[in-house]
């Protein structure tokens, strides 16, 4: 062998190896034989398979939704509690709305009260109703707008002086365009009921004639609404719905007017029973930053709306300053409505305390875990003693929540009370006759 050959073979035994192999040595010390293009393929399929595609990863996943999914049947998926005051209104519930017996399966992604509360508004579809908008004075000189659908095309109920007639009372700043008015409308109308939803003053785009709003004390707009829609339709039967301030106004009306109220029934969702309570709640830290300080702005921007007007008796500069919902009643609401203080306002407004008063068939329906309404504060007790009332609780659904299915684009467990309850007081009223 010659000497070039020699140092040849000399310097193939001490080349430095490709970077590549030194990877592979220090990974794979048993596969020494591959080479680097072998150990470059390895590398580029075990990224290809990554953690779903490996027999651990899929494992943990299917662990975790196995979990889930007990957790969610166990804990979150449970049937209402029924409390009625009479056996004779607990039986027509039972018979004739059979939602309320039923398991109530929140959407299985969002069913914490927050989550629901704050996506409701925006994964729920806003079905086109065409209103007839009427404007009626108060004794006061103010204004009211009703917002009426009359449903002409009705095969159930063609007989427009005879058609059974629902009025719709939405929440604190909320109007006839409301997500939830509008499914109640559309289940209506699927019904072949009339509708006619009260606006409450200087909310839906009307001017204010006097310095005067609304508040859920008050029932003066809904007396005087009330009347005209019964003298408009005098042979149609009339019932109410009332959602959250609206839901409180109507038991407040109830509960004051006693057997003068002549609705065939009324349901009530997301009610708060105590005003105390329901302010208290909203004002603990995370519930003030995502609620209490938003509806305050709500209410502070309809009042500045009407800020020439308002002005000439409130002191509109210190009301928007409130930073808190309770500031604002304190600062407008309850000087506006007369009442010594706030405290007064609170304790008028609270519809806990008129319950035993009630006589109609009313169907009430809270959610356990609503920041808005607070479980310990549910007129439990009262409901027992009044025959003419029920209470529905569901274990989730936040305030005015109730949503439900994959995708819950349309009809809520809200919605679906809503349906057979009203359907049940048109058409099986005399089954509600002497529930005292």
């Amino acid at each position: 062998m010659t000497q070039s050959n020699q140092t040849t073979n000399k310097k193939r035994r001490v080349a430095s190896p490709a970077p590549s192999d030194f990877l592979l040595f220090s990974v794979l010390p048993g596969c020494i034989s591959l080479g680097s293009t072998d150990s470059k393929h390895y590398f580029k399929n075990q990224v290809k398979v990554g953690l779903f595609g490996s027999g651990v990863g899929l494992s943990v996943v299917l662990g975790f939704s196995a979990a889930y999914a007990c957790y969610y049947l166990l804990s979150v998926a449970k049937k209402p509690i029924l409390i009625a005051g009479g056996k004779k209104f607990h039986q027509f519930l039972r018979d004739k709305c059979p939602v309320v017996s039923e398991t109530y399966y929140p959407t299985f992604w969002c069913w914490e009260s927050r989550v629901q509360t704050l996506l409701r508004p925006f994964v729920t579809t806003k079905p086109w109703v065409n209103y007839r908008n009427e404007l009626i004075s108060a004794p006061d000189g103010g204004q009211i707008s009703l917002d009426w659908f009359d449903n002409d095309d009705s095969a159930s109920h063609p007989d427009q002086a005879t058609c059974p007639t629902v009025l719709l009372l939405p929440g604190l700043t909320g109007t006839s365009r409301e997500s939830y008015i509008l499914h109640m409308v559309q289940q209506s109308r699927d019904l072949g009921y009339r509708c006619v939803v009260f606006n409450n003053r200087g909310v839906s785009g009307e001017k204010l004639l006097t310095p005067r709003t609304y508040c859920a004390a008050n029932t003066e707009d809904l007396e005087v609404v009330i009347e005209h829609v019964q003298r408009t339709i005098d042979k149609a039967p009339l019932m109410a719905a009332g959602v959250s301030m609206g839901g409180m106004m109507l038991a407040n009306y109830l509960g004051r007017k006693g057997s003068e109220v002549h609705l065939k029934g009324v349901v009530v969702f997301s009610a708060g029973w105590d005003v105390f309570e329901g302010t208290a709640s909203l004002e603990k830290p995370l519930d003030r930053f995502l609620f209490n300080s938003y509806l305050t702005s709500c209410l502070q921007a309809s009042v500045d709306r009407h800020r020439i007007i308002l002005e000439k008796k409130y002191d509109i500069d210190h009301v928007m300053k409130a930073k808190t919902i309770r500031e604002f009643d304190e600062r407008f609401t309850s000087i506006m409505f007369g009442y010594p203080s706030n405290d007064d306002y609170y304790r008028d407004a609270s519809p806990i305390h008129k319950i035993k008063s009630v006589q109609v068939p009313m169907l009430c329906l809270n959610a356990a875990d609503d920041v808005f309404s607070p479980n310990h504060a549910f007129p439990v007790e009262a409901v027992k003693q009044n025959p003419n009332v029920a209470l529905l609780i569901t274990c989730h659904g936040g305030h005015i929540g109730f949503l439900e299915g994959l995708w819950p684009r349309q009809s809520t467990y809200m919605d679906r009370v809503f349906r057979q309850f009203t359907s049940a007081v048109f058409e099986n009223a005399s089954s509600l006759d002497g529930l005292h």
